[in-house]
This record gives C-alpha cells, structure tokens and sequence, in this order.
C-alpha cells in the first residue's frame, strides 16, 4: 500500500501468468530523481513476477520503506541529497543483515564500487544498462546471488586502508580542486600551512601522482571527487 505522496503507486498492467501476489518479488525504488523512480518502477511494475510496493526519494525514506514493507530487494541510488544510497544501504543493512540492495549509479569510479561493496550491495548496476539489466539483476539478487563482477569483489581484498583518503584529505582535496593553493587550503580550513602541505603530499602518494593537476584528475575518474 503506498502511504505518502513521496511514495509512487504502479498501475496495474502486466502480462498476468500463474505467479500469486505471494511468490511475486516485492521490490522498494528509492531515487530522488522523479522521472527515474518512475521509470525505474515502470520496469519493474510491467514484470509478471514483481510487486513494486513503495518508493522514495531520499535515502532517509529508503530506511523507513525497508522498515514498513520488509521488501526482498531494494533498488537504491547512490547519490541523493541528505542521506546518500551508501549510508541507507549501511543502515539497512545493520538493522537486517539479509536485506538484499541493488545499487545504481551513474558512476564507474572504482571509489563508489569499493564503497558499495563495503555498504553491503548485493548488485551495482550503471542507470545506462537499467532498461536491459534490471529485472534480470533483481531477480537474481533475490535468488541469493551477489550480481558482482569478481574484480569488483576483489577491490576490499586488494585496497590497503593506507590508500584510501582519509575525510580530511578528501576536503583538502576538494579545495585544491577549486584551484586553492596549499596557504589559502590552510586558512579555509583553520589548519597550519604545514599541515596543509602534508595533507596534499599523502594525497599525492596515496593517489599514485606527482601533482596536484593529476590528484584531481584521478579522483575525479575514481569517484572520490564529483562534479555537480
């Protein structure tokens, strides 16, 4: 049952076979671009074999859906305004360790893929391939399977926690990619000059450049730097 205005009722038209309501998937959509939720529930909701029950916009409501319905897969975004599709899908996660969660994105970056599988994605799905993928990875997520590829499994295998950027260096780098030298860094974040001058020359090791053009450039393919 759709309870609020954020949530999107499906019509009914499908191809009806022998699937009951009880042995169809029930699926939540959270995306908080509209014509995407909706086309995304479109899909979903023409399948013989799918109920979408409910969708949202943010990953706030993503958390109190999964809490009111219990759905067998949710279909997740990962980059939605307050609450993100990582940490909804973290959250989720916590409270019922079963809970299955494709991700979509519209990034590649190794970055996002990492976080994804650390969150607890059974599925990461680019929003490009959705039309020709997503009932096929939904149900496959929801007969037990992990739709991702063996070198996506291997990244938290294979990262080191001494590459990854700790917060504070993603917010250096952030402003060294707004064109900020290492003094100005310094003083819009109320560090010491020196301090800043460290955070960029781990930035660069951990990235595996030698300057702050290629730093930005390489976060940016990775995911951990977004251009909006």
């Amino acid at each position: 049952m759709i309870r609020n205005r954020s949530e999107l009722r499906i019509p009914a038209a499908r191809t009806h076979d022998e699937t009951t309501v009880a042995d169809r998937i029930r699926i939540v959509c959270v995306d908080d671009h509209r014509v995407v939720r909706e086309g995304i529930a479109a899909v979903l909701g023409r399948q013989s074999d799918m109920d979408v029950v409910a969708a949202g916009a943010t990953g706030f409501e993503a958390v109190r859906l999964y809490r009111v319905h219990r759905p067998d897969v949710v279909v997740m975004d990962l980059q939605m305004p307050g609450m993100g599709g990582l940490a909804a899908t973290e959250m989720i996660r916590a409270e019922w360790a079963g809970a299955r969660i494709v991700v979509l994105t519209m990034s590649s970056g190794d970055e996002d893929i990492y976080r994804a599988v650390e969150a607890g994605a059974a599925a990461y799905l680019l929003k490009d391939a959705i039309l020709d993928d997503l009932a096929r990875v939904v149900r496959q997520v929801h007969n037990g399977s992990n739709r991702l590829p063996a070198d996506v499994l291997r990244i938290p295998a294979s990262r080191s926690a001494d590459d990854a950027l700790t917060r504070r260096e993603v917010g250096v780098l952030e402003l060294v990619g707004q064109g900020l030298s290492n003094k100005d860094v310094a003083a819009a974040l109320g560090i010491a000059h020196e301090t800043a001058k460290v955070h960029v020359k781990n930035i660069l090791r951990k990235l595996g450049v030698t300057n702050r053009t290629a730093a930005v450039t390489t976060a940016l393919k990775r995911g951990i730097l977004r251009v909006f």
